[in-house]
């Protein structure tokens, strides 16, 4: 049992405990921390724990299906001449653990094969002419290596895996405080039996209050409750069992401090509705009493479990939009020989791509009986292969982004807020230059669009281009998304992922054709900014007009972009926010 007087060491031992006495039906456990004895620690109790024979294998990120879930032995099958089905890695495991290490590394498509494994219990195989199905019951051990906030395991593992440890400060970890015999009893004889009406309540109450909008945390925290219980030599699930699910599930999972204020209030009230005659109540009272007890109890618990680090986030403002200055990559765009592998495909490589040597042997290697006298009579051991044999590998790559400043220099901005403007483009452009993506500056001003500053990655430059940027005249806000237009669609062509910044009041006066007039200027420059919005480009619209106005945000409509009205703001606010929005 938890109390107030255990440190967190306790409850990773414990956690321990907890996952050797029932691996599968926990899901798992995530720890965070890097590689260091603490950690290492931590494994060898848990294998202590655990039978010797107990399968226990580690699983790298970058295992391929084919190993994983099984398929073709492409070895087997060349030796004998006929398909020889391999299990996988996930079957050979069965009834067992499996280490994943740097787990805020693994890729969508791992997770989502792991999560429907944990999920079914069975590995389903249809591939390479096979289909198959081995039942698998994991426990999963996710080493979380990540240095920030924006590392961390995929939530669809994340959200599977019970119990959440936290291993950042502890020098040791002490002894399991259960014995070998008490967790072999409990995974051999399962979990007590279901928890009380009450302490289901409380469970459910501490992560309501807590922000865990997860239905399978609080699923799995009366798991974890039951099998303390059974660890304990208990048959009923009580309040110790509930303190401990909280403090070890629910707390790390934490999204929002809890207040007291609604409890408070709550009680309160009921208070007041207390009849006169309590004799005649006196149990349900009491029963009342001894659920709002529990409810506090568990909810302080996990309170104060709450990781040093996850409370200190909690307690900290949040942004208004974005991940702050976070670097921001380009679209995913196909490669025939630079970037990151993405499967396989039937092509020729004498177009360029490169040949996937195994994959094409793997797809000539079921028909060899079939081929040997056809293609080889006097030398069978030889492997036969054919045109439609040839498998390529698929590359793909983010591309470099491109941000293009669409200012407005018009006369109602120059009064307005130009000099802002500037101030906020110069420390976006700034912002640029660290992320190392290339900007590009365009004015519109008069009855035209120029471009004063080309894509270029040298601030220099853009320094020099964005001073000299006169103001007054017309409002050419058709010809402004004309050409950003066209910019970004060269920009495309040459493999860079654009995104519009556009810094206006929308107080459009100047037609396409030069004409001048509100209603004709503001007419060509939403057809203009439906037709940008037709080039699917991301672009933000900033009105810097001193109150809000209908018109930037009928044009940040009809652009397709996000609006932000900034009336009262100075460079620096107008750059954060622009920052915050670019980095999404």
């Amino acid at each position: 049992m938890i109390d107030g007087g255990h440190c967190a060491a306790d409850d990773v031992a414990l956690a321990a405990c907890l996952f050797a006495a029932d691996p599968c039906g926990m899901g798992g456990i995530a720890v965070r921390a890097a590689a260091s004895p603490v950690r290492d620690r931590l494994l060898a109790l848990i294998r202590q724990a655990l039978p010797d024979a107990f399968p226990f294998r580690r699983t790298p990120l970058d295992i391929a299906d084919a190993r994983l879930l099984g398929g073709l032995d492409l070895a087997a099958t060349l030796r004998s001449g006929r398909p020889v089905l391999d299990k996988g890695l996930l079957a050979e495991v069965g009834r067992g653990v499996i280490v994943l290490p740097m787990a805020e590394r693994m890729s969508p498509s791992l997770a989502a094969r792991l999560a429907s494994v944990l999920d079914t219990g069975t590995v389903s195989l249809e591939r390479d002419g096979f289909a198959a199905s081995s039942p698998v019951r994991l426990g999963v051990i996710a080493f979380d290596e990540g240095i920030d906030d924006d590392e961390r395991p995929p939530l669809a593992i994340a959200d599977r895996l019970a119990l959440h440890v936290f291993l950042d400060g502890l020098r040791a970890i002490p002894d399991l405080p259960f014995t070998a015999e008490a967790i072999a009893r409990v995974r051999r004889d399962g979990p007590s039996s279901p928890a009380a009406e009450s302490v289901r309540q409380a469970l459910a109450a501490t992560a309501a209050l807590l922000g865990v909008n997860s239905p399978r945390a609080w699923l799995l925290a009366a798991r974890v409750a039951r099998v303390h219980a059974a660890l304990c030599g208990r048959t009923d699930v009580g309040e110790p069992d509930a303190i401990v699910a909280a403090r070890l599930v629910l707390a790390p999972r934490a999204t929002r401090l809890p207040s007291a204020e609604p409890e408070a209030t709550q009680e309160a009230d009921q208070g007041s509705e207390q009849p006169a005659d309590r004799a005649d109540g006196e149990d349900s009272d009491s029963g009342r009493t001894d659920s709002a007890s529990i409810d506090d109890v568990v909810l302080e618990s996990a309170r104060a479990a709450i990781p040093a680090h996850l409370l200190k986030s909690l307690a900290a403002p949040k942004p208004i939009a974005g991940r702050g200055n976070a670097g921001r990559a380009g679209a995913f765009q196909a490669s025939k020989r630079r970037g990151r592998p993405a499967g396989t495909r039937r092509g020729d490589p004498a177009s360029g791509m490169r040949l996937n040597v195994i994959e094409t042997l793997r797809a000539a290697a079921p028909w060899q009986r079939l081929r040997q006298g056809a293609d080889f009579p006097k030398r069978k051991s030889l492997v036969a292969i054919r045109r439609e044999d040839f498998r390529v590998t698929r590359f793909k790559h983010r591309s470099e982004t491109a941000t293009i400043f669409v200012v407005d220099a018009s006369g109602s901005a120059a009064l307005h807020r130009l000099a802002e403007a500037k101030g906020a483009v110069e420390l976006l452009l700034a912002d640029c230059y660290v992320r190392r993506d290339q900007v590009a500056l365009l004015a519109f001003r008069g009855a035209a669009a120029d471009i004063l500053l080309p894509p270029t990655r040298s601030l220099a430059r853009a320094k020099p281009a964005l001073a000299a940027l006169p103001g007054g005249g017309g409002t050419p806000l058709a010809a402004a998304c004309d050409a950003a237009r066209l910019l970004a669609l060269a920009l495309r062509r040459k493999g860079l992922t654009p995104s519009l910044v556009f810094l206006t009041d929308g107080r459009a006066n100047v037609a396409r054709n030069g004409e001048t007039g509100r209603h004709c200027g503001e007419t060509d420059a939403l057809a203009a900014a439906k037709a940008l919005r037709a080039a699917e480009v991301a672009s933000i619209l900033i009105d810097t007009s001193p109150q809000p106005d209908a018109r930037p945000e009928a044009l940040a409509r009809a652009l397709g972009a996000r609006y932000l009205p900034m009336p009262r703001a100075d460079a620096a606010a107008l750059s954060a926010a622009a920052r915050n929005l670019i980095a999404v």
